[in-house]
């Protein structure tokens, strides 16, 4: 089985950062219901405080929120639905 790690670089009040959130629950939810789009993948994702860290506050300060897969930057300040849910059918592929 195929697991596909998201992990969100955010942080508090952060209005693109929740407006982010809303577009990947929104995925996850559509492709949770299509099954066969992921082909038995599953998707996990953390959300991380870029204030807990310096190195993260120094590398992604201006960019946030910050999306990876599967530790690899997918997207930043606006999270585009379509091309998340197209990456996320790629990789359960």
């Amino acid at each position: 089985m195929t697991t596909i790690a998201l992990t969100l670089i955010g942080k508090p009040g952060c209005h693109l950062c929740e407006d982010a959130e809303l577009v990947i629950a929104g995925v996850l939810e559509e492709l949770a219901t299509n099954a066969a789009a992921l082909g038995g993948a599953v998707i996990t994702l953390e959300r991380v405080n870029m204030l807990e860290s310096e190195e993260l506050t120094d590398r992604y300060s201006e960019e946030i929120p910050v999306l990876l897969i599967d530790g690899k930057v997918h997207n930043y300040w606006r999270i585009d639905p379509v091309r998340l849910r197209t990456a996320l059918e790629g990789k359960a592929k």
